[in-house]
């Protein structure tokens, strides 16, 4: 697995580099080497965010955690990784992305029962509406919602705004 560090507002020193890549590294057995795992630490006032995503074959696994200290955020990360992989296991296995002979006991986790996946309950339809991405966010705000689905005006794309934790928007467009 190649795995990129991003210091935002902070140098990465190497010490914690390679505790990042030690704990990182026990994905192995489960991801390619061709997997992208990318590390971006944030550091404001008193508080540091760890956020490591791990990319193979358009499966992307997420978890980020704001702590005092970054070695502390950086554990709790690596653990809420390990209870997603833990969670979507079976999953992986269906899909032939990892080897059927993995043994997902080595993550660690505390709960070896197989937990019941949610399942849809709410289907809705609705019309999609050609718009700008400000278009979007305005009529998001306005319905007080945390997203909005909206067929973009210059592409004719389905995309999609949400609302960040930071405050901010962001955009989701298919790749192409």
């Amino acid at each position: 697995m190649k795995i990129n560090f991003v210091g935002k507002k902070v140098t990465l020193r190497d010490h914690f580099k390679d505790l990042a890549t030690k704990k990182i590294s026990k994905f192995d057995k489960i991801f390619d080497e061709d997997a992208q795992a990318t590390v971006i630490v944030t550091v404001e006032k008193n508080r540091q965010t760890v956020e490591i995503s791990i990319a193979q074959r358009g499966m992307i696994y997420r978890a980020e955690s704001t702590e005092i200290e970054m070695n502390d955020a950086l554990d709790r990360v690596v653990s809420a990784l390990a209870t997603q992989i833990h969670r979507n296991r079976k999953k992986l296995q269906r899909a032939k992305k990892v080897q059927e002979n993995v043994d997902f006991n080595f993550l660690d986790h505390e709960d070896s029962e197989d937990e019941e996946l949610g399942s849809v309950v709410r289907t809705k339809e609705f019309f999609v509406k050609v718009m700008t991405p400000e278009e979007a966010i305005l009529q998001m705000d306005m319905l007080n919602h945390e997203f909005f689905m909206f067929r973009e005006d210059t592409t004719g794309d389905i995309n999609v705004v949400y609302r960040r934790k930071d405050g901010n928007y962001g955009l989701l467009v298919p790749e192409r």
